[in-house]
C-alpha cells in the first residue's frame, strides 16, 4: 500500500504542473486523498468486513466528491485530476498510470451480478465527463474524449470520441496524457465530406443541364469547369469547420 501511495504522489508531480510540493498534494488534491482512502477500504473489503469498507467509501465521497466502491481494483500511479463527480463501480479494474478527469463515470449496465464494470488497461486517459459503461475492456494508451459515452470494447492505442463512442484514430504513437482535449472533430469531418460531395453533385447537375441546353440549341456540349464550392461559402458552416482545424 505504501508503494502505491508513493507512486500516486510521483505521478501527480510528473503530470500536474500546478503541484508545487508534497504538503500541497497531501492537503489539496482530492484525487490523491480519495485513492489513499480507497486503498484502505479495499484492503478491508478484501478481508471480508461487511460494513466498514462501504462506510469509509461514503466518508471519502463526502470529503472529496469522488465515489469509489471499495471493491474496485486500482493500479499504481493512477491520477484523478480535480475529481469532483467521479464515480467508479464495484467491479472496475484500472491499470497503472491511468488518468481520470472530473465527472468521469466507470459504471455498470443492468442488474446482473459478477463483472459488470469496465476494465482500463495501462496509460488510459478518460476526459472530463466521459462515461465508460459495462463490462468492457479499454486497451492500453487509449484516449477517451471529454463527454464521450463508451459502451464497446476499445483496442489499444486508440482515440475515442462521441456518443456512442467511436474510434476515430488508432496508432502506436505515444501520446501526451494531459492533452485530452486535443482530439479530432469527427462530426466536422463528416460535415465537410458531405458538403464536398454536395458540391460535386451540384457541379455534375449544372454540367448536364448546360449540355442538354447546348444539344437543344444544336450546339456541341461544352465542358463545364466547377467553380468554388458554393455551399462552403455559408458563414456559419465556415466558422464551424474552421473551429475543427
Amino acid at each position: 500500500m505504501l508503494t502505491a501511495i508513493q507512486t500516486d504522489l510521483a505521478i501527480i508531480k510528473e503530470r500536474d504542473p500546478a503541484a508545487r510540493g508534497l504538503l500541497e498534494i497531501l492537503l489539496c488534491y482530492p484525487g490523491f486523498q480519495a485513492l489513499t482512502l480507497h486503498r484502505i477500504s479495499h484492503r478491508l473489503w478484501c478481508s471480508g468486513l461487511p460494513l466498514l469498507p462501504r462506510l469509509l467509501s461514503q466518508i471519502t465521497r463526502a470529503l472529496t466528491g469522488i465515489e469509489i466502491h471499495p471493491g474496485a481494483q486500482i493500479g499504481h500511479g493512477v491520477f484523478i485530476d480535480h475529481g469532483m463527480g467521479v464515480v467508479i463501480g464495484e467491479t472496475t479494474e484500472i491499470g497503472n498510470r491511468c488518468l481520470l478527469y472530473q465527472g468521469v463515470t466507470l459504471g455498470g449496465t443492468g442488474k446482473e451480478h459478477g463483472k459488470r464494470h469496465p476494465t482500463l488497461a495501462e496509460n488510459v486517459v478518460v476526459g472530463a465527463g466521459a462515461k465508460v459503461l459495462g463490462a468492457i475492456h479499454v486497451g492500453a494508451n487509449t484516449r477517451i474524449g471529454a463527454g464521450s459515452v463508451v459502451v464497446r470494447d476499445v483496442e489499444a492505442d486508440s482515440t475515442v470520441v462521441g456518443i456512442p463512442g467511436r474510434v476515430v484514430h488508432q496508432s502506436g504513437v505515444r501520446i501526451n496524457p494531459l492533452a485530452h482535449s486535443a482530439l479530432p472533430d469527427a462530426e466536422a469531418d463528416v460535415i465537410r465530406n458531405l458538403m464536398e460531395r454536395i458540391d460535386q453533385l451540384e457541379s455534375q447537375i449544372i454540367s448536364l443541364q448546360s449540355g442538354l441546353q447546348d444539344l437543344a440549341a444544336g450546339r456541341p456540349p461544352k465542358n463545364v469547369v466547377p467553380g468554388e464550392a458554393q455551399n462552403l461559402k455559408d458563414r456559419e458552416i465556415i466558422e464551424f469547420l474552421k473551429g475543427s482545424q
